[in-house]
Parts: C-alpha cells; sequence; structure tokens
C-alpha cells in the first residue's frame, strides 16, 4: 500500500506538459517555457566542441525564418566526449561571436545518467515515436507543436549530412524530413 501512495505522489508531481518547466538561461535568469504556449518548440542538447556544431548556423536561419511560429532553445551539455567544457559565460560569448545566436540558450546541463536534467529526463521519458532511451549525442533534437505533439520522424537541421550520421541511418529511410516540411505538418 505504501508503495501504491508513493508511486501516486511521484506520478502527481511530474510535469504534465513542456509548458509547466521553467528552466536557467544562460545568464542565470529563469526562463518559464508557459510563456511559449501556442508556438512550436525546438529542443536541441548543443556543444561547441562538436563536429555538428556548425548546426547552430542552421539552427538561426530556422529560428529567423519561423521564430514567430517556433522557439529554439539551445540546452549546452558536456555529455559526450567533454565537448562543451565551457562556462555559461564562455559558451554564450562563442554562440554569438561565431554564429551571432539569437534563439533562446538554457544554461549548462546534463542531459543524461544520474545527473540528468529534468527537463531532459520528461523528454526522453515521453510517448515520442521517433525517440526513446537515452540522448546518444550532442545536438539531438526534440520538436514539439502547439498541441503538445511529439514530431513523428527524425529530424534534418540542415542539408547536409555528416558521414557519420550517413553511416548510422541508411538512405532508404523516408521519414528524415527538413525542418521546413515539419513546420508545414504540425
Amino acid at each position: 500500500m505504501l508503495t501504491i501512495i508513493l508511486s501516486l505522489l511521484m506520478f502527481l508531481g511530474q510535469p504534465e506538459t513542456i509548458y509547466s518547466f521553467k528552466v536557467n538561461d544562460i545568464h542565470g535568469k529563469t526562463l518559464d517555457l508557459s510563456k511559449f504556449k501556442g508556438k512550436k518548440i525546438l529542443i536541441v542538447n548543443t556543444a561547441s566542441e562538436c563536429g555538428y556544431t556548425p548546426q547552430y548556423a542552421d539552427l538561426e536561419k530556422l529560428y529567423k525564418q519561423y521564430g514567430s511560429k517556433l522557439v529554439i532553445i539551445g540546452f549546452p551539455a558536456n555529455n559526450f566526449g567533454g565537448q562543451e567544457p565551457g562556462s555559461n559565460a564562455e559558451i554564450q560569448t562563442f554562440c554569438t561571436g561565431k554564429y551571432d545566436i539569437s534563439f533562446p540558450m538554457a544554461g549548462k546541463v546534463s542531459v543524461k545518467g544520474s545527473d540528468i536534467d529534468e527537463l531532459f529526463k520528461w523528454l526522453t521519458t515521453q510517448e515520442n515515436p521517433d525517440f526513446t532511451g537515452d540522448i546518444r549525442w550532442n545536438f539531438e533534437k526534440f520538436l514539439i507543436n502547439a498541441h503538445h505533439r511529439f514530431f513523428d520522424g527524425k529530424l534534418i537541421v540542415s542539408g547536409l549530412l555528416t558521414q557519420q550520421y550517413k553511416k548510422e541511418v541508411p538512405n532508404n529511410i523516408s521519414f528524415k524530413k527538413s525542418l521546413g516540411e515539419v513546420m508545414e505538418y504540425l
């Protein structure tokens, strides 16, 4: 009986939607995700020293093109190969200096392991046809529409696929789509 009560209490304390979360931004201020109700949200775990880091430029282009309908939030994380070793201030300087990033950036978090951030714990346990389990590398993307549905399919942000990605994903998979195509779908 005690187990049932504890399980129920844990369930009741779980956020129901993406809009239930408040995170620290890269400047240490609270970023309340409820202010993005009615927009699509693209959450990306980022790293400054990764082979995928040039995706920042593509993400910024998308943010400028779809900013009235889409919020992109970058979450720097140092979980993979130590590829985000900097402080929040160093990350902010890098992102604005090299890529002129204007979309919101969260403070550095952990996206995997025993110290996983609560938002990423929630994201990786939601019903999502394209994604289950732990985040596997930097620049993993979660696209959630205004009705709180996850996009069903692998999201390709840039037109260029890295050689590593081409090896991991067969060319015949039909669910690869650009964000432009996805924006029309959602």
